[in-house]
């Protein structure tokens, strides 16, 4: 059941064959709502403690590479998916996390707001999948007045970012995904999808998620909510496969907790997807959540009643529950120890003794009674 998800192609683009096929852990396939992040950061109460060299990228803009990433550089009017964080420099005023947010930003390079030119000047130096931390000067961030509504933003304030470059999109040059049109939307997903399948099939699991990361990024909530028919039908069609592949990935690479949260996103789509409720059941099984993975597995089993794998992990279950017991069983053993034997009690002879003499008191009594009449 080891697959790269590959469901029916969008009308509007061209569909490529996935590495595998089936329902089991290897299997890909993600939606705007959570995103999955190829490696954890940090908690994000102050900006981290980095002690790679300064890059100066401007007089106002200085680098320090936190993950390296890999390819290219964006070209300008290039469409970039971000995370960040931004502090105020020398304060712990953090004024936005869009890891919290679970949702990341929208960059078109050469277009981006004021304020944010100073990222954009970080980001244009950066590569797919790198992590750093940028120093802005207030020039090139919220100016001389600063914000005052959100984000709230002192005035002359120096900034600190910690970015991620997901990927970006240079395919449509300088247009955001609010001026693509729906059939342009899904295409882009779906070739976010193809090449994170590439890279699945090579075992590069961080960039296959980055891939899929972005194709989700082209179909938020706020765009599926306008889709009904069959535009939601292709889009949903591109986007629960991501799900499910970032979960494979996930579960490769033991985050156990994030695979349950993509393949519960498809489930809520489609209760009786037979992949979903598999992988979540794996996970579950992995984290030691056992009756869930069993009631999940069991559902499966009711919508592909042949699936080997499924059965599989069934007996494995069922296994584990045997081996539970008999480990209960020795432990229990060996705390109270085996149950003592019952001996007899030594009989006292004095109360023999006794009990033979009020006998034998007794039948001469009714010994002299008989005599007597």
């Amino acid at each position: 059941m080891a697959v790269v998800e590959e469901d029916a192609a969008p009308a509007a683009a061209a569909s490529a064959s996935d590495p595998t096929a089936g329902s089991s852990d290897n299997e890909i396939t993600v939606e705007e709502a959570s995103f999955v992040h190829t490696e954890p950061p940090q908690d994000g109460s102050a900006p981290p403690v980095v002690s790679s060299a300064m890059e100066v990228l401007h007089d106002k803009v200085k680098k320090q590479v936190i993950k390296e990433g890999h390819g290219k550089k964006p070209l300008k009017f290039a469409t970039c998916f971000v995370h960040y964080r931004a502090w105020v420099q020398g304060s712990s005023h953090k004024f936005e996390d869009t890891w919290q947010e679970q949702h990341p930003i929208e960059l078109v390079l050469g277009k981006e707001k004021k304020e944010m030119s100073g990222l954009g000047i970080g980001v244009v130096n950066m590569k797919s999948g790198e992590r750093a931390l940028l120093h802005v000067g207030w020039e090139l961030g919220y100016g001389k007045e600063g914000s005052f509504s959100f984000p709230n933003v002192p005035p002359m304030a120096d900034l600190v970012y910690e970015v991620e470059l997901i990927g970006f999109d240079d395919v449509k040059e300088g247009k955001a995904r609010s001026d693509m049109t729906v059939e342009e939307r899904i295409a882009a997903a779906d070739r976010r999808k193809i090449e994170g399948n590439e890279y699945f099939k090579e075992k590069k699991l961080e960039e296959a998620m980055q891939q899929y990361e972005m194709a989700i990024a082209y179909m938020g909530d706020d765009f599926m909510f306008q889709l009904f028919g069959k535009y939601r039908d292709m889009a949903l069609a591109v986007k629960n496969p991501c799900h499910l592949n970032m979960a494979a990935c996930l579960i490769k690479l033991n985050r156990f907790d994030e695979a349950i949260v993509q393949c519960s996103i498809v489930l809520s789509e489609d209760e009786s997807n037979v992949k979903a409720l598999f992988r979540r059941g794996k996970a579950k099984s992995e984290l030691g959540q056992t009756e869930s993975a069993r009631e999940d597995f069991l559902k499966a089993k009711k919508y592909s009643p042949e699936d080997k794998e499924i059965h599989r992990e069934l007996r494995l279950l069922a296994e584990q529950d045997k081996a539970l017991y008999q480990k209960q069983k020795e432990l229990y053993k060996g705390l109270f120890g085996p149950r003592p034997e019952v001996k007899p009690k030594k009989a006292n002879f004095l109360v023999v003794f006794w009990q033979w003499l009020v006998s034998l008191i007794r039948h001469l009594v009714r010994m002299f009674k008989r005599k007597n009449e």
